[in-house]
């Protein structure tokens, strides 16, 4: 395969340290597409927010169609404090790491978004049943940088972990930027140089090979934790910026305004392949996929390469509704990207071979305020009615909307999951709020393209014993696409 070939004559040229395989994760991303199938599923599960007074908790969930428990949750690791509202997560090491023999894919960084506190969870005692290793209390970290609401982690080949926090104690986006935890989870400082820090903060990635960093924008935390006011953003509570720094200095050197194109823009992703130096990103209110891209001259520009078009609509709040892309990821050959519409409910596949000219190779809705049965409705051009059909699986009928997505390694299996954030998900999908989440698995075409709903996989995190909960990120014990940069 010629990806292949550049693939492996990149990381070969990237220096010998990478190629080594005595450390965390694999040598290439190629690699890792062969890498042994995904067994474990580590989701965090939320009671923030949701009236019960109970904590958030990691939910280990069995993914292997051979075992007895299958498509079920087999452990929940019940955090210390109520109130944390888990959500994003990272590991202390990666693929970054693989040709450090010292180093150890071994402990899940989970932040607390609202409450500020960091968690170490130890996987590799009991993979089955992670168990708390150490906490950072946000007391510490606001004392020695400024920064709360952590986000974002990802490891670094030094055997740091980088973090960004989106806001200051008070809930205010002035002052957010990235904390940098050493190999054992001590605060050590702020990574971005002082009079560095981004006008908000949200997702970032880093690409050494072209000694950038790009972070993406997401809104003062004093705003989106409140539910989403439209008039907030005309109020400049969110944003609308990709941040570029220099990598490892943490210096901005340029901010590109993505305008009215990139309202929100979250999550974000270089290709894969580290000898590229081109990536997208997702605008959830604008609903555009975006390609940023490096220019001749050490400058990077950007272009929308997908437009989401709002629907308009009748019952609702506003005549339009956006698609509200709020995940993608891209898999790890580089071949395809996903991403969903949360408020559309579809989450869509396409062939990215030709990066400035993504080619839709697969469609499914599997869920959305538009599903049959909802008191909303789309109104085509011919001002007929229509709404979409989601099916079922195991009987039950699908909520809320396509969230959180995870891909195998392999790239054949789409896990998803259906709750963005408590606030907003009591806005704009209060049922989930009484019934839970659930995650689903799609079924993949690698290589016609297409998607189609695993019928025998569905875990509903409505029947918790503690009452429904919330499910957001999904993690492998060994490593994903959202987790790992290759250097």
């Amino acid at each position: 395969m010629a990806t292949e070939t550049v693939l492996a004559t990149a990381v070969s040229n990237g220096g010998s340290k990478i190629c080594c395989k005595s450390g965390p994760g694999y040598a290439t991303p190629l690699a890792a597409m062969a890498g042994p199938r995904e067994k474990l599923i580590y989701v965090t599960a939320l009671y923030s927010g949701t009236g019960r007074d109970k904590p958030d908790y990691l939910a280990t969930v069995d993914v292997d169609p051979s075992s007895p428990t299958y498509s079920s949750v087999i452990h929940r690791l019940k955090m210390p404090y109520v109130g944390d509202e888990l959500h994003h997560t990272g590991w202390n090491s990666c693929s970054s790491c693989h040709g450090d023999a010292s180093a150890d894919r071994r402990y899940l960084v989970l932040p607390g978004l609202i409450s500020g506190r960091i968690y170490a969870i130890d996987t590799k005692t009991d993979p089955k049943a992670p168990s708390l290793y150490k906490v950072v209390e946000p007391k510490e970290i606001a004392e020695k940088t400024g920064l709360a609401f952590p986000h974002t982690s990802h490891c670094l080949a030094s055997g740091d972990m980088l973090v960004s926090c989106l806001g200051d104690r008070e809930g205010n986006a002035k002052g957010n930027g990235f904390l940098l935890l050493d190999s054992d989870f001590n605060v050590k400082s702020r990574w971005d140089k002082p009079g560095n820090s981004p006008l908000f903060g949200y997702d970032f990635w880093y690409q050494p090979r072209f000694k950038t960093m790009i972070s993406t924008s997401w809104g003062a935390p004093k705003a989106f934790s409140k539910g989403f006011d439209l008039q907030h953003v005309a109020d400049g509570l969110y944003g609308s910026h990709l941040h570029v720094y220099s990598w490892p200095e943490g210096e901005m050197k340029q901010v590109i305004d993505l305008g009215n194109t990139g309202l929100l823009p979250l999550e974000i992703r270089f290709l894969h392949d580290p000898s590229k130096d081109t990536g997208y990103v997702g605008s959830a209110l604008s609903s555009n996929m975006i390609r940023f891209f490096k220019n001749s001259d050490d400058t990077w520009s950007h272009e929308v390469v997908i437009s989401v078009k709002p629907l308009k609509v009748e019952n609702w709040i506003l005549p339009e509704m956006p698609g509200l892309i709020t995940d993608f990821l891209i898999s790890l050959d580089d071949r395809f990207f996903y991403f969903v519409n949360w408020l559309h409910g579809d989450v869509r596949q396409y062939n990215i071979e030709d990066p400035k000219n993504p080619v839709l190779t697969g469609q499914i809705w599997v869920g959305g305020l538009l599903q049959k049965g909802s008191p909303y409705k789309a109104v085509g051009e011919d001002g007929n009615t229509y709404q979409f059909d989601v099916p079922q699986i195991k009987g039950k009928s699908l909520r809320a909307g396509p969230q959180m997505i995870q891909l195998s390694l392999d790239g054949k299996r789409l896990y998803a999951t259906n709750s963005l954030f408590s606030a907003w998900d009591r806005q704009f999908y209060p049922e989930i709020m009484e019934k839970g989440s659930h995650i689903i698995q799609i079924d993949v075409d690698t290589d016609k393209g297409g998607l189609t709903i695993n019928p025998d996989f569905f875990v509903d995190f409505g029947d918790e014993p503690d009452g429904p909960a919330l499910a957001h990120e999904m993690r492998y014990p060994g490593g994903d696409c959202t987790s790992d940069i290759w250097i």
